[in-house]
């Protein structure tokens, strides 16, 4: 597409997106949408969203805001109400404080994470990320001129980083370390013990930051505690961005509210990056954060639980199937698992899943199953379910996936 483009408009897109492209993850979506469309039984495993809705009481409280007529722009990086909610919220569930000067609110997290690192990259500078991740972590640190650097933590050590590696990945020109928990795409999750050496190894070295993602900290199973690293390390809390939204355990993707707590310096600068792109985030959806934020919490250990269910019968029938393995994830709604065991297979058609790609490629056209290649978050031969979809799809889709890989040769 792009060079079409180059050759019938003259357009040449800027470097800092010639090497980027598409997510992965949307391509595999719009292919099996594509399909679903056109009358085949396509089952989606995919989409990082929950299957829930929004709760009722968030919807009525957007409703409400709009009859009031809160439809103007609001502060750049978020309403008093929201940021006060917000920092209730970090105090009583993670034990951190953060004035409403330390705390920001965007149009996602994603937004957060591009505000940080555009307001703190320069050109050359490094981020230390570990793998299996999220595909967009590396696109945003190369827009924002940054040098991503893949630090591969695979099933043997629970997809976690050590504090070997990170100690052996760090250079001069090292500036953050963004750590993900629960992880999309493994559901592996950091407890105490596992982000201590991390935490070591950053207290001797001043001049790299720690971000921290999150996200999907209510969505954890079999009595996980969940922990951030600013309430484990007071020391470090003036270098360390903990971000967060509403987007997974509120089931609120559409909603586009993500936010942050960190040190004032750093969402002084995210601001100034986000006047100049999207100014404050939809007054609307701060409305309905709020409400999120400030009214009734006890269906999110319920979701969990549904969630749990879930993924308990992902991983036994994955399991089951000669080839493929799957740990056991602590949080998130994601299976991350292998299929080594069936590379150098051949498909009843003569076809040879020389990869998790291929692999993926062929349960797509064949089984009408989507799911997302470990190679496009930075690890193979994996591949990711998400298991936020109903229990009679994922029994359906599993039954496809076990049929299939039974008639492989080889």
């Amino acid at each position: 597409m792009t060079e079409k483009l180059n050759e019938t408009a003259g357009f040449v897109p800027a470097d800092r997106i010639a090497t980027l492209g598409v997510s992965e993850i949307l391509q595999i979506g719009a292919r099996a949408g594509a399909l679903k469309r056109a009358g085949r039984p396509m089952i989606i495993l995919g989409a990082g969203e929950p299957d829930f809705d929004t709760p009722e009481h968030v919807k009525e409280a957007a409703s409400a805001a709009m009859a009031a007529g809160q439809t103007k722009y609001t502060a750049l990086d978020g309403t008093p109400e929201l940021k006060a909610a917000i920092a209730e919220k970090f105090r009583r569930e993670n034990g951190v404080g953060y004035r409403p000067a330390e705390i920001t609110v965007a149009a996602g997290a994603k937004q957060i994470l591009f505000n940080a690192f555009m307001a703190s990259l320069n050109p050359g500078d490094e981020v230390i990320i570990p793998t299996p991740c999220w595909t967009s972590y590396f696109d945003i640190v190369q827009i924002a001129g940054g040098v991503p650097v893949a630090v591969p933590c695979d099933g043997a050590q629970g997809f976690r980083l050590s504090a070997e590696d990170l100690a052996a990945a760090i250079t001069p020109r090292t500036r953050w370390v963004l750590l993900n928990s629960p992880s999309n795409p493994t559901g592996a999750a950091y407890a105490e013990a596992d982000y201590r050496p991390l935490l070591e190894v950053l207290l001797g070295r001043p001049q790299i930051w720690l971000m921290v993602d999150d996200m999907y900290e209510h969505i954890v199973y079999d009595g996980f505690r969940f922990v951030t690293p600013a309430a484990l390390e007071p020391r470090l809390k003036d270098r360390i961005l903990t971000v967060n939204g509403v987007s997974k355990a509120y089931a609120m993707t559409g909603w586009r509210i993500g936010y942050a707590g960190g040190p004032e310096a750093l969402i002084k600068a995210m601001a100034v990056v986000q006047s100049q792109s999207t100014s404050c985030p939809s007054s609307i959806s701060q409305a309905g954060a709020l409400a999120a934020l400030t009214g009734p919490q006890d269906y999110l250990a319920e979701r969990a639980a549904s969630f749990q269910k879930r993924r308990d019968m992902v991983v036994g029938a994955l399991n089951a199937i000669p080839g493929i393995s799957s740990r056991v994830p602590e949080g998130a709604f994601y299976t991350f698992a292998s299929c080594a065991g069936v590379i150098g297979k051949t498909t009843p058609s003569g076809r040879v899943i020389d990869s998790d790609r291929a692999f993926c490629a062929w349960l797509l056209e064949e089984a009408d199953v989507a799911m997302v290649p470990g190679a496009a978050f930075g690890l193979s031969p994996y591949f990711r379910i998400s298991y936020a979809t109903s229990e009679a799809e994922l029994r359906s889709a599993l039954d496809r996936i076990t049929a299939a890989c039974a008639g492989l040769a080889g």
